[in-house]
């Protein structure tokens, strides 16, 4: 019989260690979550800034064509500045935390000679 209470008790400590594991699994996955997100946003600002840079040299509206290929979410949370043939965007990735995603807010520009006669 004082096998099965040594026994009882074990399996308990077993569910005790995997309840306190959970945050840090949960924590974990967050972290993970929120660096795939940043590179996703890496990935958009890029397409954005040759997009516009793209535009700039067909004689097209730069700021405009980087902001139209960027997703509606994105479209919110980025900054589109031309500057003679250098078009920067910077966008701060989705976070549940504001203050993280301005620390998180990824760079990008792309360059062409503008269009001339």
């Amino acid at each position: 019989m004082a096998r099965k209470r040594a026994l009882g008790r074990s399996e308990g400590q077993a569910t005790v260690e995997l309840l306190a594991a959970i945050p840090l699994l949960v924590l974990a996955g967050s972290i993970a979550l929120q660096l795939l997100l940043t590179g996703y946003a890496v990935i958009l600002a890029d397409g954005a800034a040759e997009a516009g840079a793209l535009a700039l040299a067909a004689g097209r509206p730069a700021k405009a064509a980087a902001e139209q290929s960027l997703p509606g979410w994105a479209r919110e949370r980025a900054e589109v500045t031309v500057r003679g043939g250098e078009v920067t965007v910077r966008l701060r990735p989705p976070a549940p935390v504001a203050a993280v995603a301005e620390r998180l807010a990824v760079t990008s520009s792309g360059y062409a000679r503008p269009a001339g006669p």
